[in-house]
């Protein structure tokens, strides 16, 4: 990989690392602390978020008639969801070992800590597990996707892409055949990188 894409990806490394302690110092301002990967709030703040908290049949007053119709849709989702979850997990415990790529830990991707909130209402707190749980699983299956992608098929796109996954850094330009050829087996096996953090 050249330099400049080389420079430019560390810069958004930078930038992430920044974002992340910036992140942290909310934790001051608004009253808990993170340990052993557990939300912990102060007595104080956690006795007003209960005070702010809308009970259930204020909060479905309050909502929509079209966000009460269509949630059966979205929670009936969960069952394809749940499918793609055990499909992830079985795929890269049988295949990831053999390919010699490094296990996603699940751990890293499906975070659950907004039940700890208080000022969120039953019906609140099981919807934000919901989405918690689904958004966090599909981080899981791409950086799943990217590893396997990383060894099949580590080739740059040559069309614009939205956003790009946590490997991309790692492949080959599109259109470069010799470099191909030359460096495929030391790109397949390049997690040097997930073995650091």
């Amino acid at each position: 990989m050249n330099d400049k894409l080389n420079t430019l990806f560390a810069k958004i490394k930078e930038l992430e690392h920044e974002l992340l302690t910036e992140m942290r110092e909310k934790e001051h301002k608004f009253g808990y602390e993170v340990r052993e990967n557990k939300v912990r709030f102060q007595e104080v703040v956690a006795a007003q978020h209960q005070k702010i908290a809308k009970n259930m049949a204020r909060y479905l007053k309050d909502a929509k008639l079209f966000s009460i119709v269509t949630a059966p849709v979205i929670w009936f989702c969960i069952v394809p969801v749940v499918f793609m979850h055990l499909v992830a997990d079985a795929y890269q415990f049988i295949c990831f070992p053999i390919y010699g790529i490094p296990k996603v830990r699940r751990q890293d991707y499906i975070v659950m800590d907004r039940r700890r909130l208080h000022y969120l209402n039953s019906m609140e707190r099981f919807n934000c597990v919901y989405c918690e749980y689904v958004n966090g699983l599909l981080a899981y299956v791409q950086e799943i996707a990217a590893r396997t992608e990383q060894y099949w098929c580590p080739i740059k796109h040559a069309m614009s892409l939205k956003t790009r996954h946590s490997r991309y850094q790692h492949f080959m330009d599109y259109g470069d055949a010799e470099n191909y050829r030359q460096r495929i087996e030391a790109v397949r096996r390049d997690f040097d990188d997930l073995k650091k953090s």
